[in-house]
Formats: C-alpha cells, structure tokens, sequence
C-alpha cells in the first residue's frame, strides 16, 4: 500500500473487501438453492394459461364534463401556452 493510506482505511478497505466476498458467496448457494428445488405446480383451479384468460365484457364508459365559455376559454389559452413552449 501507499505510505499516505493511513492503517484504517486499510482495515476498512480489508473489511469491505471480506463483506463483499461473503455477500457474493451468499448469494451464489442462495441462486443454486433455489434453482435445485423444481416449482410446485399450481393447482388445476388456479392454472389458467394467459390465452384463455376472459375477455372484456364491455367497453368502460367514455366519461366527459361540460365546460363552460370561460373553461373553454382558459383551456384553449393553456393550450397555446404549452404549443409554444
């Protein structure tokens, strides 16, 4: 090392080295755990493969408001507003 690296960033740069192999190590038999156990398969009931899902029903209904002159007015100054801009 340096001579201007003082013994604590040593130790600290030594510390996270170590927690990062662990994490490593950790999480690599985390992986393979998981990937040695095979899924449960979901029951028959609950199994619905995503082509015979339901279609909709019925369209949502369109909603609207009335304006008034003036909130047509304000609106369509916005409108302006945000084209230019």
């Amino acid at each position: 090392m340096p001579e201007h690296v003082s013994i604590l960033q040593q130790i600290g740069l030594a510390l996270l080295a170590i927690a990062t192999v662990a994490w490593v190590v950790g999480l690599v038999r985390l992986v393979r755990a998981v990937a040695a156990v095979p899924p449960e398969p979901l029951p028959r009931s609950r199994a619905l493969p995503l082509g015979l899902l339901p279609g909709q029903s019925q369209a949502p209904a369109v909603e609207s408001v009335p304006l008034s002159a003036d909130e047509q007015d304000a609106f369509a100054g916005l409108v302006r507003q945000f084209s230019r801009g």
